[in-house]
């Protein structure tokens, strides 16, 4: 779970299996990592407002881990919560399979947090008890009880047992540097350090206790701001964590997590099956079990995050790009180091992938909340207001929010600076652009005189008839702010190399271009015009401001600011114009790259693929559109783009297909096949010329995408950042539930075979 900061309280869990006197930093599960020998993990099903259940497949440990959280809100500080946690050895797992279960507790920041006195000194022989304070949370008391009468423990003969009897539950109370309460590993390998050199000295390490007695932490309980809780155990395993808020009706009981758990799971599973419940043909119910599996580990994977961020604030003149050879100069830029920390700054958010991304990306952000926001309005719209306010007086977000030191261990230093004149696609739009078509159906329904589904936990916007507008309202100053920073701050050049388009205003250009990379623009390694020149357009972008434009229309109108939905409305015009303009190639019947040759021309640089699907996945290419076939011949041709596992990122014949990095040059990724899949519905929902065939490619699109994620997921227990193309494997980075997850929305559109499925599903 995600430990919230910023003056409050913080918690985790780990366990290790002690079976070797040597293997205790290779075994000890802390933090949650890539490739530790897990045969899967994560949420089997999560709503963040009432709880779910976690199961976590530690097959290097032979152990399944089961945390089931659940959730009591009332009062004024939140309510009460609780979680039980549960270990069942695996099947291979050897007899007497001994398990050290950690838990730690935390303040960092003002408050207070001390465990009670322990009697007997050797170890709590039952519950254990926390009581604690802090401004947010008011007073609050914390029990780990004994947990199950069946539970048992490693029993031993030599007489450091008597001392310490692994029956006992052990906690070691310590006061930190509040700075250093996120370092909780190293604290507690220090605490059992403590604990094997008294040992050592006492009985030589020829004579030391069973492994399972020398990994035990000090018993030292008291005041401090970070406690560890240990308990050691042999064989299966149960206990619970009980927090109670001083203000709840009732303390939080085991009999009250165990209804809790009944009527969470019922819930989710009603809820599930109303909102995001998978459609032929992918009615079967393991299909069900992986659509709830992905989505509940997207939600998941919200969090709260707060800390400094490195940002370059120097404005050199260099970050302009305008001359010929500038990724040199910025080069030179950033090697001057000016960044400074700054902050704190608060982001709420969900993630691309626990163990390898585990913070805030702008534009995956809002690939995430699609999903999201079928299932919980509110959240949602929380959600993006918390992206919003870390805006800076220019409008600029920082793409990627590497918040506070343990943020910025997960990345690597050349990653870690954010500079304001870097851009990311901005995604959020089509979130509010999903938001205002709920906003229109809501209305709808109510001019009808229909009853409406009341959801007031989870859309009091759309329930209430004032909410949505009032929060557009009071987001629109922000979202413009934000739009005309994209504009100033990303224009491409028309005038100076006389280009022949609608409008001389509307073209755009990536900043943060080298000749590998345009990491601002997502597709990091897609081939681009080489070399870069100040000159160059991309399609991509124009694209991204077409349909930002268009979302911003559609917000003015909504907020009663009629004069800006009119510009944005000849804004969007004109974007619509110029991608023809400036981007469509005649000869290769394709959207392309534009840069500037050496005769000083302008000339296009055509690698199809994602970058020639643009218009087409933001929206802006209609129905009618004279260029459609093409696109659709483009999506659909096995030697270009097509494949059995989705669309692929770069084409078959483009010569840098699976070159050099290969990250954006071949791999099917669910976020773009998601906007594919979702524009050739659109195109086979509405009577035209290209309606049969975007029909027959939606329908076989929509099958290979949910096979091809699901067989991988089956066979090893992950979703995955992208998939191969030819295998169908899941590929780079493992447990990737972020805009992977987008398949559950896929699943859950409609099928148009007409023949409710397919026989072999």
């Amino acid at each position: 779970m995600y430990r919230p900061v910023g003056g409050t309280l913080l918690f985790n869990l780990k366990e290790e299996v002690i079976s070797d006197m040597f293997r205790l930093p290779l075994d000890l599960r802390h933090t949650c990592e890539q490739h530790e020998g897990m045969a899967g993990y994560g949420w089997d099903e999560y709503d963040i407002r009432n709880g779910g259940r976690q199961t976590i497949h530690d097959a290097g440990n032979f152990l399944d881990v089961t945390t089931e959280f659940v959730k009591v809100p009332e009062g004024n500080h939140g309510g009460n919560w609780g979680v039980r946690i549960k270990g069942i050895p695996r099947d291979d797992a050897p007899p007497a399979l001994k398990t050290a279960v950690f838990f730690y507790a935390g303040t960092d920041g003002l408050g207070q947090l001390e465990a009670t006195d322990d009697e007997e000194e050797v170890g709590y022989e039952g519950a254990v008890a926390f009581n604690g304070e802090t401004a947010d949370l008011g007073k609050f008391k914390i029990d780990i009880t004994k947990g199950l009468e069946s539970n048992n423990h490693p029993q031993s003969s030599h007489p450091a047992y008597k001392e310490k009897p692994l029956d006992r539950t052990f906690v070691h109370s310590l006061q930190v540097p509040p700075e250093a309460t996120w370092q909780s590993k190293p604290l507690a390998f220090a605490s059992m350090k403590t604990t094997i050199d008294a040992y050592v000295e006492q009985y030589s390490e020829e004579r030391l206790p069973p492994p399972s007695q020398v990994y035990t932490i000090q018993h030292s309980p008291g005041p401090g701001n970070m406690h560890f809780v240990q308990k050691v155990f042999e064989g299966a395993f149960e206990f619970d964590v009980l927090y109670s808020a001083a203000d709840a009706s009732r303390a939080m009981t085991s009999e009250s997590v165990t209804n809790r758990i009944t009527a969470a799971a019922q819930s989710f599973k009603e809820r599930f099956a109303q909102v995001l419940n998978p459609r032929p043909p992918f009615s079967k119910t393991e299909f069900d079990t992986f659509s709830k599996s992905l989505f509940s580990n997207l939600l998941g994977g919200i969090g709260y995050f707060y800390g400094d961020a490195l940002i370059d604030r120097s404005y050199a003149s260099e970050y302009d790009e305008e001359n010929e050879g500038f990724w040199e100069e910025t080069e030179e830029a950033r090697s001057r180091n000016e960044q400074k920390l700054e902050g704190p700054y608060e982001l709420f958010t969900s993630i691309p992938s626990r163990p390898f991304f585990p913070r805030g990306f702008l534009w995956d952000e809002g690939f995430h909340l699609l999903p999201i926001l079928d299932w919980d309005v509110d959240l949602t719209l929380e959600i993006i207001k918390s992206w919003f306010n870390l805006m800076d007086e220019d409008g600029w977000i920082g793409r990627e929010q590497i918040l506070g030191p343990e943020a910025r261990t997960k990345v690597p230093v050349e990653f870690q600076v954010q500079y304001p004149h870097y851009a990311n696609p901005p995604t959020l739009f089509f979130v509010l652009d999903a938001f205002l078509d709920k906003v229109k159906s809501a209305q709808q329904i109510r001019s009808e005189d229909q009853k409406p589904i009341k959801n007031q936990d989870y859309s009091a916007h759309l329930d209430n008839e004032d909410a949505a507008g009032l929060y557009l309202k009071s987001l629109y100053p922000l979202l413009k702010r934000h739009y005309y920073w994209y504009r100033k701050t990303q224009s491409g050049d028309i005038k100076s190399y006389d280009r022949k388009a609608f409008s001389n205003k509307e073209a755009y250009r990536w900043r943060g271009r080298t000749p590998r990379h345009i990491l601002t623009s997502g597709l990091d390694d897609y081939p681009r015009p080489q070399p870069p020149h100040p000159g160059e357009l991309h399609t991509d972008l124009i694209s991204w401001m077409g349909m930002m434009t268009r979302v911003m229309k559609r917000i003015a109108e909504t907020a009663g600011e009629t004069e800006d939905a009119k510009t944005y409305a000849s804004i969007e015009n004109a974007i619509i114009r110029n991608i023809d303009d400036l981007h469509w190639d005649d000869e290769v019947q394709t959207y392309c790259d534009a840069t500037i040759d050496d005769y000083e021309e302008d000339v296009h640089v055509c690698h199809k693929g994602y970058i020639s699907l643009f218009p087409f996945m933001t929206g802006l290419v209609a129905s009618d559109s004279p260029r459609l076939g093409a696109i659709l011949d483009l999506i659909g041709d096995p030697e270009e783009l097509w494949s059995d596992h989705g669309v692929r990122s770069l084409s078959k014949k483009d010569e840098f297909y699976g070159t050099d990095e290969n990250y954006w040059r071949s791999p099917v990724w669910m976020n773009m096949n998601y906007l594919i899949v979702k524009e050739l519905l659109n195109v086979a929902s509405k009577t035209g010329q290209h309606q049969a065939r975007a029909k027959k490619l939606y329908s076989q699109l929509r099958l290979n995408l949910v096979q091809t994620v699901y067989k991988s997921w089956q066979e090893t227990g992950f979703a995955w950042e992208q998939y191969n193309p030819e295998t169908g494997e899941g590929q780079r980075t493992q447990h990737f539930t972020g805009w992977t997850s987008l398949v559950v929305k896929i699943m859950n559109m409609p099928s148009l075979d007409g023949k409710g499925g397919h026989d072999e599903l």
